[in-house]
């Protein structure tokens, strides 16, 4: 069979699911911290111990890759000034952890409120966690926070420390996923390490997916969608056209 075939399907499966991570990257440019998802290819068929030395299905297959998966775009999102005392910015790789119903979750999101009962929590409610993965619970007064990431309080008494923002890197970041709009999992594989990551108090990082780029690289891609759409077409044809010619011989 024409290996052409294959480069066209998995072209089509590649650039189909390219269109679904950057349509998904394009509507959360106006979501605060968030990482734009990467493609990156592997082998149509795995190869491991089980699979045949010699395969000319699989030889055929394997000169074209598909997407293998996403991977987190790591870079620097833009940092913007709103002068809220809570709104904190990263500068510099790392994530605030939080705490959620399924457990410790990451990320770069750093608007954050206070609870009725003074903990700091993200807009949907979840603790913001210190360096020992504890909530950070602070007295009623004026909140500073430094670019190491340490909160202090002015209050009636004085002004003392009240609590130190965790902020956390990961030795290996390919293993990060990410979970809705800003959050990202991490299992003991990530390597979880402290952060060197500046803190930027009354600041808040934008996504790090450009609007702009992110529509070109959607037009490009639907073009080759369509592209690797018409080849199928055309290879089917082909196939429609040889079985019938073989089948009048029979």
């Amino acid at each position: 069979m024409d290996s052409g075939l294959y480069a066209a399907y998995t072209g089509l499966m590649a650039r189909t699911q390219a269109l679904d991570t950057t349509a998904n990257n394009l509507s959360n440019v106006s979501t605060n911290g968030y990482r734009a998802q990467r493609d990156f290819f592997a082998h149509f068929m795995p190869l491991d111990s089980n699979t045949p030395a010699e395969s000319q299905v699989g030889d055929a297959v394997n000169g074209f890759s598909v997407l293998g998966g996403n991977t987190l775009d790591l870079s620097q999102g833009q940092l913007v000034s709103t002068g809220n005392p809570l709104d904190v910015a990263l500068r510099g790789t790392g994530f605030f952890a939080v705490k959620t119903p399924g457990g410790v979750r990451y990320t770069r999101n750093g608007s954050f409120e206070l609870s009725n009962r003074g903990q700091l929590q993200t807009m949907a409610g979840y603790p913001v966690l210190d360096a020992a993965l504890k909530p950070i619970v602070l007295p009623a007064g004026e909140i500073t926070i430094s670019r190491s990431g340490q909160i202090s309080v002015q209050t009636g008494d004085g002004n003392g420390i009240a609590g130190q923002l965790g902020v956390f890197d990961f030795g290996n970041p390919a293993a990060l996923q990410a979970e809705g709009a800003d959050l990202v999992s991490a299992g003991a594989e990530a390597k979880r390490t402290a952060s060197a990551a500046e803190t930027i108090q009354g600041s808040i990082e934008q996504s790090n997916q450009d609007a702009i780029h992110g529509s070109m690289e959607l037009v490009l891609e639907q073009r080759q969608a369509e592209m690797m759409q018409k080849a199928l077409s055309v290879f089917n044809n082909d196939l429609d056209k040889t079985a019938s010619e073989e089948l009048s011989r029979v």
